[in-house]
């Protein structure tokens, strides 16, 4: 798995673009805001609930 955080103000269209071009496939954590390192651990409890320890 590979989990790429943007900042707080979301990813530009070209990184976007760049990302989806490297085999991203988009999500999103909802509608709230969380900071990047929350966002990392969150993005992380999601893959180990879902698929378990990796």
């Amino acid at each position: 798995f590979r989990l790429l955080i943007g900042p707080e103000g979301g990813l530009s269209d070209t990184e976007v673009h760049q990302s989806q071009e490297a085999g991203f496939t988009a999500c999103s954590l909802g509608p709230r805001i969380l900071r990047t390192e929350t966002a990392a651990i969150t993005g992380l409890s999601v893959l180990q609930a879902t698929f378990g320890d990796l």
